[in-house]
């Protein structure tokens, strides 16, 4: 056939029309599909709130995002299947075998700037607009896919199973929490969050993922009341206390029989002793365990997101952790859960209230060995794994597998730690800085 009336054929420009529709769907899929995904559910869910449809029809069709992709992939390949096609049989019959390449090489360039990369940036750019203006028509084809979507689904995950790979039919591909905690650790990168914004949040979204005995006092640093004390001394020693709350035992530190809280005993002794024409006698009369409330026991493996829920629903701020024996490993507070996510929370009464970790002249960091890894690295904004251990100490003696003697150095996770200060078998201060 002669190229001058081929070119004059009907079945030509409809081919060409035909392509030229193929490649706007392929636009339509490319851009919905990158819409959909790239939109934040949280400004979504305002346009809805506001009366938006086309955002609340967005917000039903990313709750399954494995159906909205296999849709949209599903419409997008065979429109770029059959553009191909067409093409290559129209520019067979005009260049004959040269065509198939040519064919190919034109509809590369033509899908890759019209069908991929134009539409995909004008959706990143306007993710929610772009995102509530298309959901309507997307959801109408997820509807109409459906049965093929389900079948490549099933298939898919038999081939997978076949390689031992296990799928959750009921996961989602995006999860909100790393979601946010990307875009937090993104901003911060690019200066945009500050460090302590990004810290707080992070430190929120983590409750649920740790547990009390990660952040708990150990027993060895807990202050208790001796229930056989007599009444001057425990006065003397809940006032030089800067605790308002302390365990009462009796007999021996793991039988805690109480908690007294620094107002109820000084109203006590107030009224034990006003009126009275001989306080001292009745102050020998007074009975701490009188005073003292019931103690309040956890379980150490409790997650700080349900401890704090429990606080606030007892209206306490104090309880024991014990282990699954029953035994006491150590205390936990309020105000030891919100640190988690505030930072270190000290008052005028606070003793120990300087740094715990300090960095010398040289670079260099003192910390002491009872700091929590959580708190060095947020302090330094470094990445010290804490599976195998909470405190930087209890990294060390794992890491070195024996408890250390001050001068030994150690180098592990790309830092150098040296062994500076040492009590009985317990590593009290370190020098820490990165290799």
């Amino acid at each position: 056939m002669d190229a001058s009336s081929t070119w004059a054929d009907s079945a030509f420009w409809i081919s060409a029309g035909a392509i030229l529709l193929l490649l706007v769907l392929s636009a339509f899929f490319s851009g919905s599909e990158t819409a959909l995904t790239a939109a934040s559910r949280g400004k979504l869910r305002m346009q809805a709130d506001k009366g938006s449809r086309g955002a609340a029809r967005a917000l039903r069709i990313t709750e399954d995002n494995e159906r909205l992709i296999g849709s949209v992939l599903l419409g997008n390949n065979l429109v770029n299947i059959l553009a191909a096609a067409l093409a290559t049989a129209m520019f067979t019959r005009l260049f004959g075998e040269s065509g198939v390449a040519l064919a190919t090489l034109v509809m590369t360039l033509l899908v890759l700037v019209f069908a991929e990369v134009l539409p995909k940036t004008y959706a990143i750019t306007n993710a929610e607009k772009a995102a509530a203006a298309v959901a309507p028509v997307i959801g109408a084809i997820i509807t109409v896919f459906a049965p093929m979507v389900a079948a490549v689904r099933m298939l898919v995950r038999g081939v997978l199973r076949l390689f031992g790979v296990q799928t959750d039919p009921d996961s989602h591909i995006l999860a909100v929490r790393e979601e946010i905690a990307g875009a937090l650790q993104l901003g911060h990168s690019e200066g945009v969050v500050e460090k302590e914004d990004r810290d707080r949040i992070l430190g929120a979204l983590d409750l649920s993922e740790r547990a009390v005995e990660e952040i708990m006092l150990h027993r060895s640093g807990i202050e208790m009341i001796n229930a056989a004390s007599d009444p001057g001394t425990i006065l003397k020693q809940c006032l030089d206390s800067p605790h308002t709350r302390l365990p009462v035992f009796r007999d021996e530190p793991e039988n805690i029989v109480g908690v007294v809280h620094a107002k109820d005993l000084l109203r006590a002794i107030h009224g034990a002793v006003s009126g009275q024409d001989d306080p001292n006698a009745a102050l020998s009369r007074f009975r701490i365990t009188d005073v003292a409330k019931p103690p309040y026991f956890v379980p150490d493996t409790t997650t700080l997101d349900d401890q704090m829920r429990q606080f606030l629903r007892r209206r306490t701020h104090f309880a024991l952790v014990v282990d699954e024996y029953g035994s006491l490993r150590g205390l936990i507070t309020l105000e030891d859960i919100l640190e988690e996510i505030v930072g270190e929370i000290a008052d005028e009464f606070d003793l120990d209230a300087e740094q715990m970790v300090k960095r010398t002249s040289d670079g260099q960091y003192l910390v002491d060995g009872a700091t929590t890894i959580r708190d060095l690295n947020r302090a330094t904004d470094w990445s010290l794994p804490d599976d195998e251990a909470n405190t930087v100490a209890g990294l060390v003696i794992h890491e070195a597998q024996t408890i250390p003697t001050p001068g030994q150095v150690f180098s592990f996770h790309g830092f150098r730690f040296e062994v500076t200060a040492r009590e009985g078998n317990r590593v009290t201060a370190l020098k820490i800085r990165p290799l």
